[in-house]
């Protein structure tokens, strides 16, 4: 993606996840709520964004803001891989049921982080494997990104039956909130729709974070990145690494890796990837390119197994395989939540991984 929006998201995560600690709320952070906060605030922002930008459609054909007068639009920025996104989307699925009959039409902008997030059979792949049955906005080239001026994943912009946006929220949380203004503008139009708030049940990486323990920010393995890297990296060059002795949020490497831009690629096998981490979750965005085979890996914590506390893409053995580029979630904590060492082994060479996610 565009570095500029790159780093503005990034010095927006990095703020957020500063104030975890003291905040304890259900969003990526203070700074998110805030910004939610005042985003509820109801005020005409202009019209519905052409969606031209949009270079495929998926579960529909292309939509117009044109087209699209008389219902109420709801536009959900994501990329498949975004934990922060995905932990919403129980919600944004919900409402897109219950209220579809209703006049409310929601839209998923699909705009990647990643450079394999572009390939549109991931996206295809990613939305049949994540139930996104409603349109999406295939945006590889950020042309409807642009249009919104949007510079956050998830970012949420609904417009009433007019075109116009009244309300838009970036991050998570407000889902009542953000429910609630769907029921309103679907009132102004002449719909019925009752008071109840939907129910979801999420799982794996839908649940949400646990935001009161989380001292672990979101971190990159790529040099471009890369901010708790505990050694100096050789950079678009093979290099021998050994983990040193970490402190909190410092990561290493084990064995022959090649750390690029957006990612660090293992050369050898047995090469491990270690993170000194406070939070319940630990998930990696990782796999292997295109039609390269799937690799293996174990999942150790502070040395041990994982036993109960493995996450979903793992067993109590630690045991996993890393196949199709996305989001894993590998650790998930059942007790007591505080500093833990996480290594993950590799027993094929050929995995890139790209940025350690928390919960």
């Amino acid at each position: 993606m565009p570095e500029p929006i790159n780093e503005e998201r990034r010095q927006f995560i990095r703020s957020s996840a500063a104030a975890l600690g003291a905040a304890r709320l259900g969003v990526i952070g203070s700074a998110v709520q805030q910004m939610a906060c005042a985003a509820l605030t109801e005020r005409d922002a202009g019209v519905l964004p052409s969606l031209s930008g949009a270079t495929e459609w998926l579960n529909s054909p292309p939509l117009t803001p044109a087209g699209l007068r008389g219902k109420v639009v709801l536009v959900d920025f994501w990329t498949y891989t975004c934990v922060n996104w995905l932990r919403t989307l129980p919600y944004v699925r919900a409402w897109a049921d219950k209220y579809r009959d209703q006049g409310l039409v929601v839209i998923g902008a699909h705009t990647p982080e990643f450079p394999f997030e572009k390939d549109i059979d991931n996206v295809r792949w990613a939305a049949k494997e994540m139930d996104v049955r409603y349109p999406i906005a295939v945006d590889s080239d950020y042309g409807v990104w642009r249009a919104f001026d949007n510079n956050y994943w998830p970012a949420v912009y609904v417009a009433d039956v007019n075109g116009r946006i009244q309300f838009h929220h970036f991050g998570e949380g407000n889902y009542d909130g953000i429910e609630r203004v769907i029921q309103r503008l679907l009132r102004d139009s002449g719909k019925k729709t009752d008071d109840q708030l939907v129910k979801v049940s999420p799982r794996g990486l839908e649940v949400a974070a646990d935001y009161g323990t989380l001292r672990s920010p979101e971190s990159y393995l790529g040099y471009e990145k890369a901010e708790a890297f505990a050694s100096d990296a050789l950079q678009d060059a093979p290099r021998s690494y050994t983990v040193p002795r970490l402190t909190l949020n410092k990561w290493g490497l084990a064995g022959n890796w090649t750390v690029k831009g957006g990612r660090a690629v293992l050369n050898e096998a047995n090469g491990k990837v270690v993170y000194r981490f406070h939070a319940r979750d630990v998930n990696l965005i990782m796999g292997v390119p295109a039609g390269s085979q799937p690799v293996r890996f174990i999942v150790k914590v502070d040395g041990k197994l994982p036993g109960a506390a493995h996450g979903t893409d793992v067993d109590e053995q630690g045991n996993g395989t890393a196949g199709r580029q996305r989001t894993y979630q590998l650790v998930r904590e059942q007790s007591q939540i505080t500093d833990r060492e996480f290594e993950i082994q590799f027993a094929e060479p050929g995995v890139e991984a790209f940025c350690f996610t928390f919960g």
